[in-house]
C-alpha cells in the first residue's frame, strides 16, 4: 500500500541525495542503455522500490523477461504506485511512468506485455532499489 504523503523536494535536494546516474534518470527523464541495468537480469524474489523516495512500486512476481533490455513488469504493486503521463518527446507518442509518490521518471508503459494485463512497464534499473525476500 502506498503512502499518501507526497514527497516534494527541490532539484538541488534531489541532486544531493541521488547518484549522478539516478539523478539523470529519475529527475531528468534519461534512459539507461539497454541490457546494462543492474536489475535487468535479477531473478530474486522481493520488492522493487522507487530509487528516489523508497515507495514500493513492483513485486518480483510481476517481473518478466521482455527481451527489451530493461526490467519489465506486467503490473505495479497497486494502482496508485505509479502515475502515467503522455510523452511526446523524441518524435514518438509514448506513455511515461512516474512514481506516484515523488513523480520521478521511472520508464515507459507499452501495451505489448503478457497476460493477465497485456502491459509492459519498461523501467530503468537506475530508477529502482531492490529489497530481496519482501513480497
Amino acid at each position: 500500500m502506498m503512502s499518501d504523503t507526497k514527497v516534494i523536494k527541490s532539484e538541488a535536494e534531489w541532486r544531493e541525495e541521488l547518484t549522478p546516474e539516478q539523478y539523470q534518470v529519475l529527475r531528468q527523464g534519461a534512459t539507461e542503455r539497454a541490457f546494462t541495468g543492474k536489475y535487468y537480469r535479477n531473478k530474486e524474489s522481493g520488492v522493487y522500490h522507487c530509487g528516489a523516495c523508497g515507495v514500493a512500486l513492483f513485486n518480483s512476481d510481476s517481473k518478466y523477461e521482455s527481451g527489451s533490455g530493461w526490467p519489465s513488469y506486467w503490473e505495479p504493486v497497486d494502482a496508485d504506485a505509479v502515475v502515467l503521463k503522455r510523452d511526446l518527446s523524441h518524435g514518438m507518442v509514448r506513455t511515461e511512468v512516474l512514481c506516484g509518490r515523488c513523480e520521478s521518471h521511472l520508464g515507459h508503459l507499452f501495451d505489448d506485455g503478457p497476460q493477465p494485463t497485456g502491459l509492459r512497464y519498461c523501467i530503468n534499473s537506475a530508477a529502482l532499489a531492490f529489497e530481496p525476500g519482501k513480497e
